[in-house]
């Protein structure tokens, strides 16, 4: 106790004091009221000169310094072999992460000794591998004799290799289109390979803007993904735009996707936007925002007041999705095999019956028409202006005219507000050959535009629209009318033109057009 109460005494002694303070009177045998005194007079001192490790100077311009705490603590300041025992209990992508902090850091985490223990615990995944075991292992291997990294480089190759074949099972599971359960294996392996997609904002000066999708609905030929967010880019400004397709490289012990930051990036599309005044093609307005048609499959909203981005939507057909989200690289699509063509000597009518059409029209959950057409076929006489006229619903046929239910419009949503469009809606068209396969398919929105001379319309009472679709494959033609008393849409004509050139080329013929 008294060596404690003079080491106080004596710190209070050599702390000069400031003016208005006294010094404290010399030791009194009673140890209580000298105590509290030098407590009172330390305490004021000490706030005075909190946050500070230098006195001012004194009357006597004496220079006085007080002791400092010790210098913080950094984990850099351990040594190796502690921060390698560190390290060795994160998991492969902290690890990766790790290597990004520092030179010192990058060099402790190409350790072989770690990456092979988690190369070995990743090959025996489903195995309870005792520390004997383990360590019997390791001296088997000298791990002295290869470059730093080289079981990290393993480990990840392997990685690959195993995604890369899970990717083949995910693709191989998804059926033909001629399979009603198309939707949930599209669904399963959506799900199972943790795909997303992503939109990439290119501006003028090389900045990119990552926007990931906000909402996801599956239906029967295709999927609608909605990107929203409340800070989109400078639309001015902006000269490029990637869809690109994201997976997750790790599953856990489930196979289930793991959602972090080692990633694979798939190129599906890349779009112009430098010339903003014809970047994409009109589709409809309303009050609040126009709508634009970029090909293939993207669909941007902007505000009428402003052009600015309010949304934007990606209608994405099946037909070959998986390979372009997942097989493709950040900087390019995937490249499919040239289509070999099926040769046939014996009908002289090949590539021009057997074929099928499904059809698609609807809006968000709203379904207005969904119906397959088969054992479609076109005349010799019927190819003229470079195409292949396939009927699928005639005028003269009353009993295919075919009704759309109530009113079509087209339904947006953005995360402040929401609205929809009349007369536009979504459309999936899937034609497939004799051989059911897939030879046309598409996700795109279209119009109905008012016909202004119903010549042709003559025997129909109601107001007339049309509606029209065209691609390097082929158009779409359908004419409908509106019925006032029932309040929906009749489909009385719809036709399909397949470009002569694509039908030789993927079924190996030779057709030109008729004379007339």
């Amino acid at each position: 106790m008294a060596t404690g109460r003079g080491w106080i005494k004596q710190q209070h002694i050599n702390t000069v004091q400031k003016p208005g303070l006294s010094a404290p009177a010399p030791s009194q045998p009673s140890a209580g009221p000298s105590l509290v005194g030098q407590q009172s007079t330390f305490s004021q001192a000490a706030q005075e000169n909190k946050g500070s490790c230098v006195r001012k100077p004194t009357k006597n311009k004496q220079l006085l310094k007080i002791t400092c705490p010790s210098k913080a603590f950094h984990i850099e300041s351990l040594p190796c072999e502690s921060l390698l025992k560190i390290f060795s209990y994160l998991d492969p992508i902290s690890l990766i992460m790790l290597g990004n902090v520092n030179k010192r850091f990058y060099d402790l985490s190409m350790d072989n000794v770690t990456w092979y223990k988690i190369y070995l615990s990743r090959r025996n995944v489903n195995q309870c591998w005792k520390c004997n075991s383990l360590e019997k292992k390791l001296s088997e291997t000298t791990l002295s004799d290869v470059d730093p990294g080289y079981w990290k480089k393993t480990y990840i190759r392997e990685l690959l290799m195993s995604r890369e074949k899970k990717i083949t099972q995910i693709i191989k599971s998804v059926k033909p289109f001629t399979c009603s359960e198309k939707r949930v294996n599209m669904e399963k392996a959506v799900k199972t390979s943790g795909l997303i997609w992503t939109l990439t904002f290119l501006d003028n000066h090389r900045t990119a803007a990552v926007i990931e999708q906000t909402d996801l609905l599956f239906r029967d030929s295709s999927l609608t993904v909605t990107w929203n967010s409340y800070l989109w880019p400078a639309f001015h400004s902006l000269t490029k735009l990637q869809l690109h397709g994201i997976t997750p490289v790790l599953t856990d012990k489930c196979l289930q996707s793991i959602r972090n930051r080692l990633q694979r990036r798939s190129l599906i599309a890349e779009y112009d936007l430098s010339n903003k005044k014809n970047f994409g093609r009109y589709i409809g307005q309303d009050m609040h925002i126009k709508l634009f048609h970029l090909h293939p499959g993207l669909i941007i909203g902007l505000w009428k007041k402003s052009p600015e981005i309010a949304f934007v939507m990606g209608t994405l057909h099946y037909h070959q999705l998986l390979e372009k989200s997942l097989l493709g690289s950040a900087g390019s699509p995937y490249i499919f095999p040239a289509h070999v063509p099926i040769l046939d000597d014996i009908d002289p009518n090949y590539g021009l019956h057997g074929y099928q059409l499904h059809i698609d029209m609807y809006s968000g959950p709203r379904t207005y028409l969904c119906r397959t057409f088969r054992g479609l076929f076109c005349r010799k006489e019927y190819i003229k202006n470079g195409s292949l006229r396939i009927s699928v619903i005639g005028l003269s046929t009353s009993k295919t005219h075919t009704p759309v239910a109530g009113r079509v419009d087209f339904l947006w949503k953005t995360l402040i507000l929401k609205g929809s469009i009349q007369n536009c809606f979504l459309m999936d068209v899937t034609v497939l050959s004799e051989s059911e396969a897939p030879y046309w398919c598409f996700s795109a929105p279209v119009q109905l535009c008012e016909r202004q001379s119903p010549d042709t319309l003559y025997d129909f009472i109601g107001q007339s629209f049309h509606l029209n679709y065209s691609d390097d494959i082929g158009r779409v033609h359908a004419e409908l009318i509106w019925m006032k008393e029932t309040e929906e849409h009749f489909v009385i004509n719809l036709v399909l033109f397949l470009n002569t050139e694509k039908v030789n080329s993927y079924f190996g013929t030779d057709y030109a057009d008729s004379p007339c």
